[in-house]
Order: structure tokens, then sequence, then C-alpha cells
């Protein structure tokens, strides 16, 4: 061979690998490129938030309360779709298994979204498997509250009628596995009292039996329980938090009522499914926290009992696991077990 050509061909072999790394350095920028672009364009069509409770309580509220200015803040409908259904589960897990693409999110709960993992051992979704934590929305105390008719007017009044009633004395919860009913759960352990647990789906069925007084009792959330404590169709006892709340500073704790070392925090947050674009969940994120730190969407939650505590995605994931594991211990420690 030539020695020209010799060395043309030892020059395109030498050249060759350069070319190659050119050429993935320009599909990477692309891609890279694509990405960046359609989470500018995110979203294009109405986006989906599940709230895995039926209306009138505290995961519809916060959810309804989010979805307006939301929708706004994307240019696009924020739709509200509510999948109740075994304490949280159906709705859980049908956003588990949508598409990560952000256009189904949903509002999960301390209930949904770290006490299950512990308290169900075939629960059809894992936490931090199918969901990207995206942002914490609010959080509020439940009311430990009784109907007028019911005979204690404090928290110690409750725990003796238990102990002269073992197992006779119903308590009313938005769902095995919520924070109504694992605030009872709590109650009863610490107390040593037995009560009668009557699950519901959801908090505004059962806040309906609760203010009929079919069932007597119950641990609901401040935002479905504090309008009747206000009316006086239910007698409020005590708040669940480890402090007393700034929107019911008349309600002591259950803890400075006769129950020391007693809390128990229902905190809600916006999650997506495992695999959403990180540039999509930064987006949400971002306009989440912006949109629950305004005065006017403070204001609606303090009407209902509840405050905002809002964090970004990476805070909330950290939180989330740490909270997964706290309620396993708990759950450990109380042998609490779904109906």
């Amino acid at each position: 061979m030539p020695k020209m050509a010799t060395r043309n061909l030892r020059d395109q072999v030498l050249r060759f690998p350069y070319r190659v790394l050119a050429l993935i350095v320009v599909v990477a920028s692309v891609a890279i490129g694509g990405k960046a672009a359609a989470a500018d364009l995110y979203p294009v069509k109405p986006v989906r938030v599940i709230a895995a409770f039926p209306p009138g309580g505290f995961v519809d509220f916060t959810t309804r309360v989010l979805a307006g200015p939301l929708g706004t803040a994307l240019g696009q409908q924020v739709i509200v779709d509510n999948r109740g259904g075994a304490g949280g589960i159906v709705g859980t897990e049908l956003a588990a298994r949508a598409a990560p693409d952000g256009y189904t999110l949903t509002v999960g709960s301390a209930g949904t979204h770290a006490v299950n993992q512990a308290l169900y051992r075939k629960l059809p979704y894992n936490v931090l498997r199918d969901f990207q934590p995206v942002a914490r929305l609010a959080d509020a105390p439940s009311i430990l509250a009784v109907h007028p008719s019911f005979p204690a007017k404090s928290v110690k009044d409750l725990i003796a009628v238990a102990r002269a009633r073992p197992g006779q004395v119903m308590y009313a919860s938005a769902g095995s596995g919520t924070s109504t009913h694992l605030a009872a759960v709590l109650f009863e352990h610490l107390a040593r009292i037995k009560l009668v647990h009557v699950p519901y789906k959801g908090g505004g069925p059962m806040i309906v039996d609760v203010v009929a007084g079919q069932v007597p009792v119950t641990f609901g959330t401040a935002a479905s329980v504090s309008p009747h404590t206000k009316s006086g169709r239910l007698r409020g006892l005590a708040v669940t938090a480890g402090k007393r709340s700034a929107v019911l500073p008349d309600l002591p704790t259950i803890a400075e009522s006769g129950l020391p070392g007693y809390e128990m925090l229902n905190w809600l947050g916006l999650f997506a499914p495992s695999g959403t674009p990180r540039a999509v969940v930064e987006k949400l994120s971002a306009e989440a926290v912006r949109i629950v730190s305004t005065p006017e969407v403070r204001a609606r939650f303090n009407a209902q009992g509840a405050e905002p505590s809002p964090l970004a995605t990476t805070e909330f994931t950290a939180f989330v696991k740490s909270e997964i594991d706290k309620w396993a211990k708990v759950v450990a420690a109380t042998s609490m077990v779904a109906d």
C-alpha cells in the first residue's frame, strides 16, 4: 500500500474515537435540552390530583385549597379526584401506578405515606419505591371530641368511663391506618384502656355519624371537627399535638390533660409517582411551597385548625423517611394491626 494511503488510513482510524465522542456529546446535549424544554412546557394538559379520601375531610380540604392557585400558576386546570376506600389505600395505589409524567399527583398523609408502610404486611405500594415526595403542605392536630350526650367533659373523664366500661366505648375513625385511628391507638396504649374501633371510608362520613351521636367519640382532624365544636354539636376535650395549637388556643393538649408523653400530629404533602422528571418535580415543589406560604392560604388553613408547614422536595423526602422509621417503631410498640 502506498505510504500516502497508509497515512490517510491511520489518521482516519485515530480520528474515529474523537468523532464518536463528539457525537455522544451532541446527542447528550440534545437530550438534556429536550428534558429542560419539556419541563418548561409542562403542563400542556390538565393535571389530576388524587385525594385518597371522600369529600369533607382534611385531605380533601387541603387538596382543594391547593388546586385552584396551582392551576393558575401552571396555566392548566388542576382536577381533584376523590378516590376513597381502605383508609386511603385505594386512591394511593392508583396514584402509585399512574404514569410518571407529572399529570397525576396525590396529596398523601402521615397515614397513607408513613404508617401504612408498617401497618399492612401486604400493602400494594411502597412509599419510598413508588413515590417521589414533592412538597409538604400543612399539618394539623386532631381533636379528641365527644358527642354532647356522652358523659365525659375532660380527658380524665373519658379514661374513667372507658375503664368502667372496658371494650364498650366506641370511637370513629376515617379508616384503619389514618391519623384518626393512630391517635386513638396511641391514646389506648398510654391510658391502658380498650376502646372499640369503628372505621369509616373517610373523614366526611365519619363526622356525620359522630355529630348524629351514632358513635360518641372521635380523634378527628381539626378540619373536620372544629366547625362542630365551635357550633356546640360536639364537645372538644383536647388536641393531640405536643403543644397547644395557635389556632385552637382554648383546647388543652392531651398530654397536659392527664396523659403525659402523648403526641400525634397529622401532616399532608404532595407526591408524584416515582420516575417523574426531576425538573417537573422541582417546578411543582416550588409552586406548592409558594402557594401554601401565602397569607390567603394560611388564613384558609387557620380557619380549619391547620397551619401551613411547607418543605421543598429534598427536605420533604428526608422528612418522609424519618416518619416511616418513627411509625414503624410505634406500630411495633403498640402491636397495632389494621382491621
